[in-house]
């Protein structure tokens, strides 16, 4: 398995903060192995960082320096001008970016011709090595960058290789998916309260239902459909349940979800529906 070295992070946002303290649970890295770059008005974010004993700096130059991997993790719409900031500092290292929008061939345009480029699409549940990420390898990644992009974010959760052309879809599925599942879990202790539930009980109840309808999903090998079909039984409560899910267009409200959040990737893209 490739050295992973140094690990930096060119901003410090949500992802990044969920993606360092992953790795630091993951026992990947520690603290001395980090640094980001902070704007110096994100108090919070310089907070979160500085409590975890990581580095913090204000300038994005030092973090390329210092580190062996870099993640662009800055708001999509500055990359550019952070790119062309350490462009001349970029030779030989291995960029990650988790930048949506952004793509390879313009990340690798606007870096030095020996720098190493790879997009990641890792989500918020990293902070709990429960994330699900995947990757897509740039013309100069190699196969040990490829193993060590995998490491990292294997050590957060699960982490596959896809085609660059799937990523608005990962992204509205995966990326945004856990606002969905966090709004289903609310709905669902919401209701238990309204039949008299206290809600603390009913939030740990409807967590850990999702929590374990995901892990059959994944785990079992069988298709949802046949999942549910075995836990509704003929006049039961499930049943009763399901078809008020379908007279209020569950199905269709959440596959629908998915279609704008995919179009309004492809529109930030710059790219035709």
């Amino acid at each position: 398995m490739s050295a992973i070295g140094k690990i930096g992070f060119l901003g410090g946002g949500n992802m990044a903060k969920a993606l360092a303290k992953g790795f630091l649970a993951a026992g990947l890295a520690k603290p001395n192995t980090l640094i980001a770059s902070v704007h110096p008005a994100d108090k919070l974010s310089l907070q979160s960082f500085q409590s975890l004993g990581v580095e913090t700096v204000v300038k994005n130059e030092p973090v390329v320096q210092q580190s062996d991997v870099v993640f662009v993790s800055v708001k999509p719409q500055v990359v550019p001008a952070v790119l062309s900031e350490i462009q001349p500092l970029s030779s030989g290292k291995l960029f990650l970016s988790v930048a949506m929008g952004i793509t390879l061939s313009s990340i690798e345009s606007s870096l030095s011709p020996q720098a190493r480029v790879i997009r990641v699409m890792p989500n918020l549940p990293a902070v709990v090595c429960s994330g699900c990420s995947v990757f897509v390898r740039g013309s100069k990644a190699t196969d040990a960058d490829a193993e060590i992009t995998q490491k990292l974010l294997q050590s957060v959760g699960t982490c596959e290789a896809v085609d660059e052309s799937q990523l608005d879809v990962v992204t509205a599925l995966s990326g945004s998916g856990p606002a969905y599942v966090f709004v289903m879990i609310e709905a669902l202790a919401d209701g238990a309260v309204h039949m008299g539930m206290p809600r603390d009980l009913a939030y740990r109840l409807a967590s850990q239902t999702v929590l374990g309808a995901g892990h059959m999903v994944r785990d079992s090998g069988l298709h949802p459909g046949q999942l549910k079909d075995g836990v509704t039984s003929p006049a039961g409560s499930t049943a009763a349940a399901l078809r008020q899910l379908e007279l209020s267009g569950f199905r269709a409200a959440v596959s629908g979800a998915v279609e704008q959040a995919t179009l309004r990737c492809r529109q930030i893209s710059g790219k035709k529906a």
